[in-house]
């Protein structure tokens, strides 16, 4: 196979594992069926026979499963020859005259973690950190579960390589967005990359979703590489390793490859803190040897921060979920690494007082590694004031904490807004009030400037219509669009709105049972007692105390009544005139036919009294599946309870006939 037709098998690998892992996860985690078994099967078999030709697993796979194991300790483990740091400058005249006339390849400098890989007869058979620089700690188990890293590669003498173990900027903003406690919130994606690549038990690794970039490769005994490093990338990709993204250079054409890599820097999920230049020439770069610290065949060069004079217009108080109170610093915009900025997190109290800022001053603002806008420097040094005593979201009290000798302003509030972040976002969601463009951090700023105190608050926004439009991010369109998606959701179903509430346990299916016995009558809902709720089949007496519990919190009438009447709740649904599924429980899997979608089927029988379960049990009493020879994991549980597993069509003849 040559090397075009190899990198096509691999772009469809990895395509068909992409497909063949969403088709298990909807089968297996969700209960529904994106394509038939056949289809299924057959994709399966293309990665089969594709993995045959190309002599390689990679990373992700349908056709293996890693298992997850965990250890008392990682070991540590000598290098075979030491891992030497770059010598490195921030001035792009050095790295011209060290590249010359030599051909060179240019790359990112990734900022993560280093990980030796070796391969043996096709298999990973050991990976090992750079540590520091001459012992590293064995994790192999951890890099069998990266993303992107093959497990079997066609090559089957001994294989050697170097590369970065990344975390992806979203990826990180993802964890970090779980994590409620702020000092427990990873600094940056390096430092979460670390702490991932070095657990003991590679199941934490393997949700952290790590990738591995191949940069070097150290030994391939009996491969011809013509004595070029470009090659050895180029044979690394067919492999199947992912390679970090170079171009080839000379001192001459520098300057356009530069500008390429820092036009890029903003566009990358990944983090970087410079480029690394490497001699194409093997033979000439190894005979170069190295000095106590560094090699002589490669450099590192790191963007040079420039740094703009501006002025501090005012200090923004951010709440956050935690309590948090971040300031943002706000000052005239200004043109830095081709955007303009007009903001920077200040992060805390100390940081403020250590640069004593105060409104007015003359700052010099640069971005770190090109991205991230950041205060260097205040000019003037006016001094810290105004620290705000109430919370801009709840206009609770505030006050100023000392954690690790680090000074921070909170809320104490337990019902600030900026706590109930998570409530808001179910709130808008699909199943709930179906709010487009409100995203959970749009909802984050809205709520920081005190806009939305309560639910109410969202459908009033256009209070704000002047300040939002002027929002980083946002626009006349956005507002706009936005204000149409309200409107929408106005008119609403009276399930989705006690959904909508966040009460605790109550989820769409229990918002429907309640509306339904009490008669789709809010007020009777708002004040229903603890026995009337509990004798509400499948909601029960802690269901039914929480559900009171929640409207007899001080104020929540009140919030309800304001959100009501921003409100159009249509007429309750008309029911069957016979209850023909009543005490019955369906269980529906596998694709529909004759209704849109499953949801449709669940619709039609709750309105005939019945219930719709996700897993087949002892109570299950029909099983709708079109496929009803097939040997998926509900049909097989089905038969061994003796439930009867029907079609599409008979279902609809039982609804015409009435069972």
């Amino acid at each position: 196979m040559n090397a075009e037709k190899r990198q096509q098998a691999i772009r469809r690998m990895k395509e068909l594992s992409g497909i063949l892992k969403e088709a298990s996860r909807a089968y297996y985690a969700e209960d529904r069926e994106i394509m038939s078994n056949l289809e299924y099967d057959a994709l399966y078999d293309e990665l089969v026979k594709l993995e045959e030709e190309t002599q390689m697993v990679l990373a992700g796979s349908a056709t293996t499963t890693v298992g997850y194991e965990a250890v008392d300790e990682l070991p540590k483990e000598a290098h075979e020859s030491p891992m030497l740091s770059l010598d490195k400058t921030k001035d792009r005249e050095v790295l011209r005259g060290f590249i010359g006339d030599h051909k060179t390849l240019l790359s990112w400098k990734m900022d993560g973690l280093t990980v030796v890989l070796t391969y043996y007869q096709g298999k990973l058979q050991k990976a090992v950190t750079r540590g520091n620089g001459v012992v590293g700690e064995v994790i192999t188990n951890n890099v069998r579960v990266f993303d992107n890293i093959p497990l079997k590669i066609p090559y089957q003498g001994e294989l050697t390589l170097r590369g970065e173990a990344i975390i992806t900027y979203s990826e990180f903003e993802k964890i970090n967005s779980q994590i409620e406690d702020v000092d427990a919130k990873y600094k940056n994606p390096r430092n979460l990359c670390s702490g991932s690549v070095r657990q003991l038990n590679n199941e934490i690794t393997a949700k952290r979703h790590v990738r591995f970039y191949a940069f070097s490769l150290v030994k391939a005994d009996g491969v011809d590489f013509e004595n070029s490093r470009q090659k050895q990338m180029e044979w690394l990709k067919d492999q199947g390793f992912e390679v970090v993204e170079y171009r080839v250079v000379t001192g001459a054409e520098l300057d356009d490859a530069m500008e390429y890599f820092a036009t890029r820097i903003e566009q990358n999920d990944f983090p970087s803190d410079g480029l690394v230049a490497l001699y194409d020439d093997i033979a000439y770069g190894e005979s170069l040897g190295r000095t106590a610290k560094f090699p002589r065949n490669a450099f590192a060069f790191k963007w040079a921060d420039e740094m703009v004079e501006t002025t501090l217009e005012q200090i923004e108080w951010s709440p956050s979920r935690t309590g948090l109170i971040n300031p943002v610093a706000i000052f005239t915009p200004v043109e830095l690494e081709g955007s303009t900025v007009s903001r920077a997190s200040v992060h805390n109290i100390s940081i403020m007082r250590k640069l004593e800022l105060g409104i007015g001053d003359r700052i010099r603002v640069y971005k770190a590694n090109m991205i991230i806008p950041q205060i260097g420097e205040n000019l003037t040094k006016s001094g810290v004031k105004d620290i705000p005593s109430t919370c801009p979201a709840c206009g609770g009290k505030t006050v100023i904490e000392k954690v690790n000798d680090v000074e921070a302003l909170y809320c104490r509030n337990p019902e600030c807004p900026a706590k109930a972040i998570k409530g808001f976002t179910l709130f808008v969601s699909r199943d709930a009030m179906n709010i487009d463009g409100l995203s959970e951090a749009t909802l984050e700023k809205f709520i920081a400037r005190g806009f939305i105190k309560n639910f109410g608050d969202i459908f009033e926004i256009g209070k704000h219509k002047d300040e939002i439009i002027r929002m980083e991010g946002f626009g006349e369109k956005s507002y706009e669009n936005l204000i149409d998606s309200l409107k929408r959701a106005k008119k609403t179903e009276l399930p989705r709105v006690l959904y909508a509430l966040g009460i605790p346990n109550i989820g769409l299916a229990n918002a429907k049972m309640i509306c339904k016995e009490l008669n789709y009558d809010m007020e009777k809902i708002r004040y229903a007692s603890e026995e009337e709720l509990a004798a509400i089949d499948g909601i029960g007496p802690v269901i039914a105390k929480s559900f009171v519990n929640y409207f007899k919190k001080e104020g929540t009438q009140e919030k309800l009544d304001h959100l009501l009447s921003h409100l159009e709740i249509e007429a309750a649904p008309k029911q069957v005139e016979t209850q023909i599924f009543e005490n019955m429980n369906f269980v529906i899997t596998g694709s529909v036919e004759h209704f849109a979608n499953r949801k449709e089927v669940k619709e039609e029988i709750e309105k005939r009294g019945g219930k719709v379960t996700g897993s087949v049990t002892s109570k299950t009493s029909y099983l709708i599946n079109n496929d009803t020879r097939s040997a998926s994991s509900k049909n097989r549980k089905a038969k061994e309870l003796g439930i009867p597993i029907i079609s599409e069509e008979i279902f609809l003849k039982m609804m015409e006939e009435g069972v």
